[in-house]
């Protein structure tokens, strides 16, 4: 009876008797209302985790949605979606096996060379690299600190000026204001140390730093982004706990006060798009409000990068009406997706936020531009849907440099075209 019994166990250890089911991630193409309406209710009823687009309202026909199904749910959705003929692949049948890759770091040191910026960082060790940063590079590297998060962690932005010359502008770059968007501080840190080793090397670093500072603020959400290296590797807002409903998070880019909670946002706060109590209802999205009011005759470029989905986007989201300088904006970046075609052999979008996605109102793109910083941009990253949010670390030398030549273009664009304006302004 012993040995049956262990050559039953054996039998069934075989490799294809394994029934073990992993988090998935599937794309779903609804098309007609009724599959529209079922696939709405599995993201909002079944234990999942949208991805594209952020929330079911934007949901439609033809339209491909991307969904995260951990493996507790995973038999029954795809019953599901098979019972009403609803198309579907597995773009990732073993997503943790994504999230383990991930989070495999084996330098925590900025100081251990290269591969420190080809892995993704929690929130400890980026603390800890702001810090080498500072120490390393004292002449050219301010920490200010412009805040504190929900749960009282610091926000801080480092201040690149590599030389004294006067008159000199300034530009934003914000990271990670989605806490699940990994390849967003990735790249704040990348450009940090592309900036400080290329100077004086590279001819457009340096021409850009020699007439622009820099403000970058690594990780703008830094409650969200830890808590998906502890506890949920999807979440996406911030932290902080609704005093109508107890639903935790507030998604810090409907924030902001550019047409502030109206259509696509949510007044629901159990919503991945909650626009929050009132606009700048947030810490973190009022300590970047409050710097950049501070500073608004200096910062005339402004970034936020995201991910995923290839696009670099300039205002407006909040409206579908035209930027006053919607020409401009689409010119630059139509170079800087030409250029990333060109050296990088990948495609990006490009176009006014709400034309080329959907209406997102209260982001700090629109309200930045609003303000008077009139270059104002919001890049998406790698990739379009493959991974996701689970972007490998092997892809983050490639994402980070198509991003850098997004920004080092439209940098020495609105530098040349600051320089003109200047030349034409009356002399009194």
């Amino acid at each position: 009876m012993k040995t049956l019994l262990i050559l039953f166990v054996f039998m069934n250890l075989r490799p294809g008797h394994c029934t073990e089911t992993r988090d998935q991630i599937l794309s779903i193409t609804p098309i007609t209302q009724e599959q529209v309406d079922i696939l709405k209710n599995v993201s909002t009823q079944y234990e999942t985790s949208l991805w594209q687009p952020a929330s079911p309202q934007y949901i439609k026909e033809e339209t491909q949605v991307h969904l995260y199904v951990p493996a507790n749910s995973s038999e029954t959705v795809v019953d599901l979606l098979e019972k009403h003929n609803i198309t579907h692949e597995v773009l990732q049948a073993n997503a943790n096996e994504l999230i383990e890759m991930q989070t495999k770091n084996d330098s925590t040191d900025p100081r251990s060379g290269a591969t420190f910026y080809e892995r993704y960082h929690n929130l400890n060790d980026i603390y800890f690299w702001i810090e080498r940063i500072i120490q390393d590079n004292p002449s050219k590297v301010k920490l200010i600190l412009i805040g504190s998060s929900s749960e009282k962690r610091p926000l801080y932005v480092l201040k690149l000026s590599l030389n004294d010359n006067p008159g000199k502008k300034a530009m934003w770059i914000d990271c990670g204001i989605h806490a699940r968007e990994w390849i967003s501080p990735a790249f704040c840190l990348w450009f940090v140390q592309h900036s400080l080793s290329f100077y004086g090397q590279n001819q457009d670093i340096t021409f850009i730093l020699n007439n622009m500072d820099v403000y970058i603020l690594p990780v703008l959400n830094p409650d969200g982004y830890d808590y998906t290296w502890t506890t949920n590797r999807m979440w996406r807002k911030n932290r902080s706990v609704s005093k109508s409903s107890g639903c935790i998070g507030v998604d810090l880019n409907r924030n902001f006060d550019a047409n502030w909670c109206t259509e696509g946002a949510s007044n629901d706060p159990c919503t991945e798009i909650y626009c929050g109590e009132f606009p700048e209802s947030e810490p973190e999205s009022q300590a970047v409000a409050d710097f950049l009011r501070n500073h608004k005759d200096e910062v005339q470029l402004y970034f936020s990068i995201h991910s995923y989905s290839q696009m670099l986007l300039f205002p407006y989201s909040c409206s579908r009406e035209e930027a006053e300088n919607h020409k401009d904006l689409l010119e630059m970046t139509r170079e800087a997706a030409q250029k990333i075609r060109r050296y990088y052999r990948n495609t990006y979008k490009y176009g006014a936020g709400s034309k080329t996605i959907y209406l997102a109102p209260g982001g700090s793109d629109d309200w930045a531009y609003n303000l008077g910083i009139k270059y104002s941009f919001t890049f998406e990253l790698q990739d379009v849907g493959q991974y996701g949010f689970l972007l490998p670390p092997s892809h983050i030398s490639k994402a980070c440099n198509e991003a850098l030549i997004a920004v080092k273009t439209i940098a020495l664009r609105v530098i040349e075209k600051t320089r003109d304006l200047a030349r034409q302004s009356p002399t009194f």
